[in-house]
């Protein structure tokens, strides 16, 4: 018994005793999970410049940009890409433009990660001409290289509105991406 509690009866003081020290060692445990959960986590950037193909109705190059933020596993994401046209093939160009939610894992060499967004797109073959909105779905893997260079690859399905020749087009891609 602590020494304070000499001369009381004992099971009463050991039971106060224990209930001071254990609501104390409470406070102090529930004061330190509110710091952490408050501190303000620190924002990543990156930029991605990226090559690849999209097929429907044949392979054509794609070629984009992209621009992320992202605050531990969850961001945001801006990003233009330009699919060639083939009109031999009756295969039309594509640009996009796309605001994408991203979730990826917080891991510092490979990140896995998922995204769906929505945007602009404007289709075009020789003089016919289709702008409206698109749905996009996708996720990849961004690789660690060398300091803060990624490997990103990069699947997305999208959903074209309105009057598109082809409204439902696939692209990967490989890129570089920077953190900074």
């Amino acid at each position: 018994m602590h020494e304070c509690c000499a001369g009381a009866d004992n099971a009463l003081m050991n039971t106060r005793f224990a209930l001071l020290f254990c609501g104390r060692r409470l406070l102090l445990g529930t004061l330190t999970a509110w710091t952490l959960l408050l501190t303000p986590a620190t924002a990543a950037a990156d930029i991605t410049a990226f090559f690849g193909a999209a097929r429907k109705p044949e392979i054509r190059s794609a070629k984009g940009l992209s621009l992320g933020i992202t605050l531990i596993a969850v961001g945001l994401e801006v990003e233009y890409s330009d699919v060639s046209e083939k009109p031999a093939d009756a295969a039309p160009r594509l640009r996009t433009g796309m605001v994408n939610a991203i979730v990826q894992t917080p891991t510092s060499g490979a990140q896995l990660y998922a995204t769906i967004g929505a945007g602009v797109y404007r289709e075009s073959l020789g003089s016919t001409q289709e702008t409206n909105t698109g749905l996009n779905l996708g996720g990849g893997i961004k690789m660690g290289l060398a300091g803060p260079l990624k490997l990103r690859l990069d699947y997305r399905l999208f959903r074209l509105r309105g009057e598109a020749l082809h409204p439902t087009v696939h692209r990967v891609y490989a890129g570089i991406n920077a953190s900074f």
